[in-house]
């Protein structure tokens, strides 16, 4: 049996990964940790919670809880982290790893050098609507892949980024860099995920605030000679909204988006189709039930340490202008 511990019990997860740990075989929330007391009880009481904390320094201690969640805002990710391994617990953090690649460089080593496991929640991995993109990539679907665009075109009160109590997302000492730093790890770790790392990379960013990139630009190119463009920015007209991602290879294109509905057009010059999915309540639930596998020796590991540092590599590269 995995028993977590959950480090942070914020909005994110209410829904999306809270409850998926007592759904998943094998696996049980026994405490969390949150630093308002009232906020932990209402929290552990709502989601039947057996036990909570306002210091990680008092879950961490128990010896029945063999794996922990990290939930907490970038800026605490990485001592959290090394905190946890160190306690002798298996890991499992949200996105994106660290505040810097640096940061993300230290948990892996410290994972290694303690024998521990390190998982990154990067759940778009097991989402149905992404792993058809990747069904089709790899069944030769639109031929070679040659070129791929992504857009993420937002307002500055954009409705896919999560409503906190405090705006740490555009405070780059908490979040690493503003929204970019929030939301594109979703679509580089796809790209990751779908093409292998890159062999080549190159970016520039502006903003208005120092440390918080409003307009991020980067391109990729793969070792298969895909080449990748992301455009980001989070201060467009309202009017201009977009959120899309085209692939295209010699023989079709595939396009679909990663926050507008869960569906995938696949054109060929023969024929067009669209897939419609429906995403679970729990969004992690699906990633989850694989990292309790990993952590139980049953499966591998669906979105390694390696991946979230090669993710932060790329986000860093990107803003670093």
């Amino acid at each position: 049996m995995i028993r977590w511990g959950m480090i942070g019990a914020g909005d994110v997860t209410e829904v999306k990964s809270g409850p998926a740990f007592n759904k998943v075989e094998n696996s049980t929330l026994v405490a969390l940790v949150r630093r308002n007391a009232d906020k932990a009880r209402d929290y552990a009481s709502r989601h039947n919670v057996p036990d909570w904390y306002c210091d990680a320094a008092s879950m961490l201690c128990r010896d029945d809880i063999n794996a922990v969640y990290i939930a907490t805002p970038p800026s605490t990710h990485k001592d959290y982290a090394l905190a946890a391994l160190k306690a002798g617990k298996d890991i499992y953090i949200e996105k994106p790893m660290a505040l810097n690649a640096v940061e993300g460089r230290e948990i892996l080593q410290t994972a290694e050098t303690l024998g521990r496991k390190v998982c990154l929640a990067h759940y778009r991995r097991e989402l149905p609507c992404f792993n058809k993109v990747k069904e089709l990539i790899d069944a030769g679907s639109i031929g070679d892949i040659q070129y791929v665009t992504s857009e993420i075109l937002q307002p500055e009160d954009s409705g896919i980024v999560a409503k906190t109590d405090e705006d740490w997302r555009t405070n780059p000492a908490i979040s690493g860099g503003g929204l970019f730093h929030d939301l594109a790890p979703h679509q580089i770790d796809l790209m990751v995920y779908y093409f292998g790392s890159p062999v080549d990379l190159f970016g520039f960013a502006s903003g208005r605030k120092p440390g918080v990139a409003d307009l991020v630009s980067g391109q990729m190119k793969f070792q298969n000679g895909t080449v990748f463009h992301g455009v980001w920015c989070f201060t467009a007209p309202r009017t201009e909204a977009r959120d899309k991602c085209v692939l295209l290879g010699s023989r079709g294109k595939i396009e679909f988006s990663f926050y507008s509905g869960a569906h995938v057009v696949l054109s060929t010059e023969e024929t067009e189709k669209t897939y419609d999915f429906s995403n679970p309540e729990n969004i992690q639930l699906p990633l989850i039930d694989k990292v309790v596998k990993y952590f139980s020796g049953e499966g591998e590991n669906p979105c390694t340490g390696q991946d979230g540092v090669k993710v932060m590599e790329i986000i860093d590269k990107f803003s670093a202008s």
